[in-house]
């Protein structure tokens, strides 16, 4: 077991949520995103507390925070240049250059983690809400 797994912990909650996440966004026409955050004091990766679902980029924009990093799982339905329909899972990385190096540390010992138990095709960073302009066109959009 890799020592991340140890330090971070998901509720049985949390793990059906993003198993249940993932399958219903497969086939979805409109995109859809969640956000996750870790609780400082017992390291348990979560949903935010208002479990939203996204609907566009700019509502998840709206709620990213300033100065704190966040895991935004997106699927993003578009249409590739071939004109075949696609629809990518992906997670956000959100790190904001303004937030401290113990935030920093926090989260970038549980990326890997997050992607493997989330089982996300990729992962974007970004580092402000304005960086998700460019989602659509990193994910191959035509």
């Amino acid at each position: 077991m890799a020592s991340e797994a140890r330090l971070y912990t998901f509720s049985q909650e949390t793990k059906d949520h993003l198993r249940k996440f993932r399958l219903g966004t497969s086939r979805s026409n409109d995109p859809q995103a969640v956000i996750y955050l870790i609780d400082k004091t017992t390291k348990e990766i979560k949903q935010d507390d208002d479990k939203v679902v996204y609907k566009t980029l700019e509502e998840i924009g709206d709620d990213l925070p300033d100065h704190s990093p966040r895991f935004v799982l997106l699927s993003y339905p578009l249409t590739l240049p071939s004109g075949r329909l696609s629809v990518p899972y992906v997670m956000l990385y959100y790190m904001p250059s303004t937030c401290n190096s113990a935030m920093r540390m926090l989260y970038a010992g549980a990326k890997e983690l997050m992607r493997n138990t989330s089982e996300v095709t990729k992962i974007i960073d970004i580092e402000s809400p304005e960086d998700l302009e460019e989602i659509p066109a990193k994910l191959g959009a035509a």
